[in-house]
C-alpha cells in the first residue's frame, strides 16, 4: 500500500512539474514582449516630447538640441520599429527626396516627403519657412502618435534573431555610412544608440540562452562596438569595423539561435545562416527570383540557360544572342558605348544582376524571366515574338528534349525564360581581392585600397546610393527596393556648356514628369572591367566617373535639374582620395576577370 502511495504521489509531482513548465514558457514569452513593448513606449514617447518641442522653441540652436534628443529616441527604438512594422519606419526615415510609387499608367502616387531627414534639412536651411518646417514636425509627430496608439509587440524567438540581425547589418549597410543623418554627420553616434539598443534587448533575454558564454560573447562584442563607433566620420575605419565587429556578431547570433533551438518559418533575403556581410552565401539569390521553388535540377538549368543565352538562333534574323551584347571575358558586358547604332543605352553587366527588384536601367522589368521577354520583343534587339522563339527551340532535338527532362513539355516559353534567367543568376562570384581580404581569406589590400573603401563607405558617400555589399541599388537590410536615382549625367564629357543626356530613362516606361532623366542605381562590381561607364557611355575611366560625382554631379557642371537625388554639394575629395576610391574599386573584379 506504501509503495503504491508513493508511486502515486511521484507521478503527481511530475505531473505538476510537467504541467507547471507547460503553463510557464508562454508567461515567459509573454513577460519578455511586455519588457520590450515597455522599453518601445518609453523611447516613443520620448521621442514625440522633444520632437514636438522644437515648435516651442524660437532658437535654432536650442530647435536643432531638441532634434537631436528627438533623434537619439527614435534611433533608440530603431531596431524594434523597423521590425515591427517596416513601412512606417522606412517613411519616418526617409530622404528629403520626393516620393513617387508607380503601379501603372493609371496609378502614379506622388507624395512629399516627411520624417526626420526632411526635419533635419529644414532646421540647416538658411532661408526657410516656418509654415513648412512645422508642417513637416506635426506629419511626423502625428504618425508618432499613430504608433503609439496602434502598436502591440508579439514576438517570437525567430522574430528576435530577425530583428537583431538586421539591424547588425543596417548599422553596416547604412548607419555608418551617414545614410540618414545628411547634415548633422550624427552617423556614428546614432549606430552607438541602435547597438545599446541591442544590447538592452539580450538583457531582457538573457534568460533563453542556455549557454551564458554566447550571451556574455555577444554582448561584449557590442559594447566593444560602440566605443569603436566613438570616432571621427571622415577617418572612421569601417573596413576593421566590419571584420572585428559585424562579421563576429553574425557568427554569434547562428550560435544563439543553435543555442535556442530557433526554426525559421521561412528564408527571407539574408540567409538564417548567415556568418559574414560579403559571404558568397549571406544573400539568397532565389529571394529575388519569381520562381523560389524551381531549384529541382537548377545545376542543368543553369547550363541549359547558358546554351540559349549564347544561341543566335533566338533573334529574328538569327545574328544577336544575348552574348553578343553581354560577353562572359567582359564581365558579361561588350566594352561599347552602345552595341550598335540601334542601341540607345550602354550594355550593363550582368554579374550580380539578380539581386535586384527591378531590370533594364529604367526598371522597367520586375524579373529576370520578365526581361528576357522584353530583349526578345524589342525591334531593336531579337525582334521575335516569345511564341517563335519557343516554335525555334522546339525545333532543335537537343533543347526539347532537355526542356521534356528538366520541366517537362508545359509552359515550354516559361521554361525558356526560366533556364536564361537562371542561368544569370548564377554569375556571383563574390571572390574578388576585396572579399577575400574582408572574409579573412588573405591579407593582400594595399593601405590605399583599403583607405579607398573606408571613402567609398564615409566621406565620398558612395554606399549612401551604391550600398553594400552588392554595392548597387538594392537597398539593405530587406532588400526589397531597388533605387532609382537623377545624376544629371551629360550628353558628353563637355563640362563647360554641359547638357544632360537626352534619353529621359524611367519617365519613358509610366510618363511621369518628376522621373525624367531617372536610371537604376547598378552595381560597382567588376567596374575596373565594364567600361565605359553610365548609361550612354559617356565615360571612358574611372577616374572620370570620379571626378563626375566629387563635382556634385550633374548640378556641379552647371546642369540644373529640379529632382537630382544626388546631393548638388561638391565632396572636395582631394587627388589622393580620388585615386584611393579608383583603387578600391578595382579590388572588386571578380577573380575570372583578372588580367595575369
Amino acid at each position: 500500500m506504501k509503495a503504491k502511495t508513493y508511486t502515486f504521489c511521484i507521478c503527481l509531482l511530475l505531473f505538476i512539474t510537467v504541467s507547471c513548465k507547460k503553463q510557464l514558457e508562454p508567461v515567459t514569452e509573454a513577460t519578455t514582449d511586455k519588457k520590450i513593448a515597455s522599453f518601445y513606449h518609453t523611447e516613443l514617447e520620448q521621442c514625440i516630447a522633444f520632437l514636438d518641442s522644437i515648435s516651442t522653441s524660437k532658437n535654432t540652436a536650442e530647435r536643432i538640441a531638441y532634434y537631436k534628443q528627438a533623434r537619439q529616441h527614435f534611433k533608440a527604438m530603431e531596431p524594434i520599429l523597423a521590425a515591427i512594422d517596416k513601412n512606417n519606419f522606412k517613411s519616418l526615415n526617409a530622404p528629403n527626396i520626393l516620393q513617387v510609387q508607380e503601379e501603372d499608367l493609371t496609378d502614379v502616387k506622388i507624395r512629399n516627403p516627411f520624417g526626420f531627414q526632411v526635419i533635419e534639412e529644414l532646421l540647416h536651411e538658411e532661408e526657410r519657412e516656418a509654415e513648412v518646417l512645422q508642417n513637416a514636425i506635426t506629419v511626423t509627430s502625428d504618425r508618432l502618435k499613430l504608433l503609439q496608439r496602434n502598436t502591440h509587440i508579439k514576438l517570437k524567438d525567430y522574430h528576435l534573431i530577425w530583428l537583431i540581425r538586421d539591424q547588425i547589418l543596417r548599422t553596416a549597410a547604412t548607419g555608418i555610412t551617414g545614410f540618414d543623418s545628411p547634415v548633422l554627420g550624427q552617423a556614428l553616434t546614432e549606430s552607438q544608440y541602435t547597438t545599446q539598443t541591442l544590447i538592452t534587448l539580450l538583457e531582457l533575454c538573457k534568460d533563453k540562452f542556455n549557454t551564458v558564454e554566447i550571451y556574455d560573447d555577444l554582448r561584449a562584442s557590442f559594447k566593444n562596438g560602440i566605443v569603436a563607433l566613438n570616432a571621427d566620420f571622415d577617418t572612421f575605419d569601417r573596413f576593421s569595423f566590419i571584420k572585428n565587429y559585424t562579421d563576429p556578431q553574425l557568427k554569434l547570433l547562428v550560435k544563439t539561435q543553435d543555442d535556442w533551438q530557433v526554426n525559421f518559418p521561412f528564408e527571407m533575403a539574408v540567409s538564417n545562416t548567415a556568418t559574414s556581410f560579403f559571404g558568397a552565401h549571406t544573400l539568397n539569390v532565389l529571394y529575388f527570383s519569381d520562381y523560389k521553388s524551381d531549384t529541382l535540377h537548377l545545376k542543368q538549368k543553369e547550363a541549359f540557360g547558358k546554351a540559349l543565352f549564347n544561341d543566335d538562333r533566338l533573334s529574328r534574323n538569327k545574328d544577336m544572342a544575348c552574348a553578343s551584347c553581354h560577353i562572359e571575358e567582359k564581365a558579361f558586358t561588350d566594352g561599347r558605348k552602345t552595341f550598335d547604332a540601334r542601341q540607345v543605352r550602354n550594355s550593363p553587366t550582368l554579374t550580380y544582376s539578380a539581386y535586384q527588384q527591378s531590370f533594364f536601367m529604367d526598371g522597367r522589368a520586375g524579373s529576370l524571366e520578365g526581361q528576357v521577354v522584353g530583349v526578345a520583343e524589342n525591334h531593336n534587339e531579337f525582334n521575335l515574338p516569345m511564341d517563335s522563339i519557343v516554335n525555334r527551340v522546339l525545333k532543335h532535338e537537343a533543347y526539347k528534349k532537355t526542356i521534356d527532362s528538366l520541366y517537362g513539355s508545359k509552359r515550354v516559353e516559361l521554361n525558356i525564360r526560366h533556364a536564361i534567367a537562371s542561368y544569370v543568376r548564377s554569375l556571383n562570384a563574390f571572390n574578388s581581392k576585396f572579399d577575400r581580404n574582408i572574409e579573412g581569406v588573405e591579407t593582400s589590400l594595399t593601405t590605399e585600397e583599403k583607405q579607398g573603401f573606408n571613402l567609398f563607405m564615409g566621406k565620398a558617400a558612395c554606399a549612401t546610393c551604391h550600398f553594400p555589399p552588392l554595392f548597387n541599388g538594392t537597398v539593405p537590410p530587406h532588400y526589397n527596393d531597388t533605387e532609382v536615382e537623377l545624376l544629371g549625367v551629360p550628353e558628353t564629357k563637355d563640362t563647360v556648356n554641359a547638357i544632360i543626356s537626352d534619353d529621359l530613362g524611367r519617365y519613358n516606361v509610366f510618363k511621369t514628369d518628376q522621373r525624367k532623366h531617372f536610371f537604376k542605381t547598378p552595381t560597382v562590381r567588376n567596374s575596373e572591367v565594364t567600361g565605359p561607364y553610365m548609361h550612354n557611355g559617356v565615360y571612358t575611366s574611372l577616374e572620370e566617373v570620379v571626378n563626375f560625382y566629387n563635382r556634385g554631379g550633374g548640378q556641379g557642371i552647371g546642369i540644373h535639374e529640379e529632382f537630382q537625388t544626388l546631393p548638388f554639394d561638391a565632396l572636395n575629395l582631394t587627388k589622393a582620395e580620388q585615386a584611393s576610391l579608383v583603387a578600391f574599386m578595382k579590388t572588386l573584379t571578380d577573380a575570372d576577370f583578372v588580367e595575369e
